[in-house]
């Protein structure tokens, strides 16, 4: 990105609009200014770094100011064919604008600065006899759209046409291994290798990758990498034998672990701007496998923003739960529950999110930070300098809190201080690995806590899963059969057969269910569908893209309450849960199949009734 000028006015004008939106104080502009110039670091990074000013608020200002509409990055933004001469990446990138959709009668440029551009009348002269549409972007935003239009953003092979298997072509065996022993040379040579790692990064980060899975072989097998996209692993490449201690010892180096230790785990992290020309964190580890190799896991790190509370995908029903039992009490426990990569921090952050007001005071333990807020005070977790979970809590509560977040109760301690500080007028909130809301009660009893402390404390107990999302431009569905609803009413009903209603009289509950299905998922007719998966271009085949949330709200009505306290099993709480509104994760699952989200088969995957 480009530097900070002192010399360019209209930078500091188009800016300077943050302060009289109100978004940050004159003071404080002044200050990003001063630190923009003292680190050689763009205006625009500073303010999001460092002062937490969202890109989304930045772009609104733009927007504004240039009078013209704002166009944020759009992942799922179609292929644009611009066969235009001179028309590339590099084109684009000095000349600060790009084209996102041409066509025989217009185009419409996004760009940082459109006054310049118009001015310079390049757009026009190349897309003669066309209407022009300007739109304003940030400058990340418009980085990651040079990329998505022209292809990966690593300079040394942008635009080359070359794919992974080039590289792997040009890679020779006897050079690679020799530069293991050298760590000057794996860390500063200009060399294939280095290429290939930053390109396989840059892929993954490109087509929406959560981790990167380098898999050796012992002998001459070949090492494997895969991506997991969507929750499910796929693979990206195979990379010959003699390569593989080269790529784990180039991937250590760049997070400063040990290359000559292949004994024993070890984790670390990578700032692949040092490397590349991206703004990604990646969380390493590398563990020692059969036959002397060693794999290496690396999870992209989503940093961002926090997701709006009503985009998460909850049902209107646990919208409202949330909205009505939670949100609105001034203190109390939360929890969100589920496995590793369910979304658990990002539904905290949106609860945050909706919560965070300038008369409140909010403090967050994290490990790692991923999702930054203006108005939070956010610590990063540090176990080796003993800066726990339980340490951070602590100090939470002797600095004055309204509200505190935990990234994890994973101990009696945090627990136990969580509980008291939910009962001393603060609103805890916390995840926890668990598989259902319930289990997640009878979690934290065996943990030690005190079943009449913990009852008067709890709120709520949320559990999620993701279950991968049917590709909107490719699928298809089908007029529901009487077997396929009879199955359906069946697997819904599963929890539900000692409740009241079901037990005496299940035909009668079936269908009131389905007549209430109907009323909300059925067509004009009054007839359900089952969505299909089909594959298209847009999701590589698969019939699916992105993923969607499946939730699981247990609230702590004074049934609940009561059951916790008498200590009981987990089939008397989920009976009491249920009584008090909860829907399963399974019955959560079958509503949006019905809603054409996703299919049964991705909603039995993650769902283990």
């Amino acid at each position: 990105m480009a530097e900070v000028g002192l010399a360019s006015r209209q930078l500091f004008a188009k800016y300077q609009a943050l302060v009289s939106s109100g978004l940050i104080t004159a003071s404080e502009f002044e200050e990003s200014v001063a630190r923009a110039e003292r680190k050689s670091r763009h205006l625009e990074d500073v303010l999001v770094d460092e002062f937490h000013v969202s890109l989304s608020r930045i772009g609104e200002v733009l927007g504004q100011y240039f009078r013209v509409p704002y166009e944020p990055f759009d992942g799922e933004r179609p292929k644009v064919n611009i066969n235009v001469a001179m028309v590339n990446r590099e084109f684009c990138r000095v000349n600060t604008w790009v084209p996102v959709v041409v066509s025989n009668s217009e185009v419409k440029i996004i760009t940082t600065d459109p006054e310049r551009v118009k001015a310079a009348r390049l757009v026009s002269n190349i897309f003669t006899k066309r209407t022009i549409h300007y739109a304003v972007t940030t400058e990340r935003e418009f980085f990651r759209t040079l990329d998505q239009v022209f292809g990966a953003g690593v300079e040394a092979f942008a635009d080359s046409g070359e794919d992974v298997g080039d590289y792997l072509k040009a890679l020779d065996a006897t050079a690679v291994e020799d530069l293991v022993e050298d760590e000057i040379g794996i860390d500063n040579a200009d060399n294939t290798l280095v290429r290939f790692v930053n390109k396989v990064i840059m892929d993954a980060y490109r087509q929406g990758a959560s981790d990167i899975h380098i898999e050796p072989y012992p002998g001459k097998a070949k090492t494997h990498i895969r991506f997991r996209l969507d929750g499910e692993l796929q693979l990206y490449s195979e990379v010959p034998s003699s390569f593989r201690n080269a790529l784990v010892a180039r991937l250590k180096i760049m997070c400063d672990l040990d290359i000559s230790e292949r004994r024993k785990p070890q984790d670390g992290k990578i700032k692949f701007r040092r490397f590349g020309p991206a703004d990604i964190e990646l969380r390493v580890a590398t563990i020692p496998s059969a036959g002397d190799v060693e794999d290496v896991v690396m999870r992209i790190l989503s940093s961002g923003e926090p997701m709006p509370l009503d985009k998460l995908g909850l049902s209107e029903h646990n919208l409202a739960l949330l909205k009505n039992n939670v949100l609105n009490k001034p203190y109390g426990l939360f929890l969100v529950c589920g496995p590793t990569g369910s979304g658990k921090t990002t539904t905290l952050h949106s609860v945050l999110g909706q919560l965070n007001q300038p008369g409140t005071k909010i403090w967050t333990a994290e490990d790692p930070v991923e999702i930054t807020q203006k108005g939070l005070r956010q610590v990063q977790v540090n176990v080796k300098a003993g800066l726990t979970f339980a340490v951070a809590m602590r100090a939470f509560l002797r600095a004055d809190p309204d509200i505190i977040m935990v990234g994890e109760m994973r101990d009696e301690e945090t627990a136990s201080t969580g509980i008291e500080a939910s009962l001393t007028g603060h609103l805890v909130m916390a995840t926890l690995h668990t598989n259902s809301a319930p289990e997640s009660i009878v979690r934290l009893l065996d943990m030690g806590m005190d079943p009449f402390n913990f009852s008067d404390a709890i709120l709520g107990i949320l559990a999620q899963r993701l279950a991968r999302r049917l590709c909107e431009r490719c699928k298809t569905s089908h007029p529901i059969s009487e077997t396929e609803l009879r199955s359906l009413v069946l697997e819904y009903a599963q929890d539900l057969r000692h409740t009241e209603e079901w037990s005496a009289d299940p035909n009668a509950a079936a269908k009131a269910l389905v007549q209430d299905w109907i009323r909300q998922f059925g067509d004009e007719q009054g007839h359900l569908h089952l969505p299909d998966a089909v594959g298209c271009a847009v999701c590589n085949g698969s019939g699916y893209k992105g993923r969607v949330g499946l939730h699981e709200l247990l609230i702590g009505t004074d049934l609940v309450k009561k059951t916790i306290q008498e200590r009981s099993r987990v089939a008397v709480l989920l009976a009491s849960a249920l009584a008090g509104g909860m829907r399963t994760l399974k019955q959560d699952g079958i509503e949006k199949v019905l809603m054409g989200l996703t299919d049964m088969q991705q909603v039995r995957s993650v769902c283990i009734k």
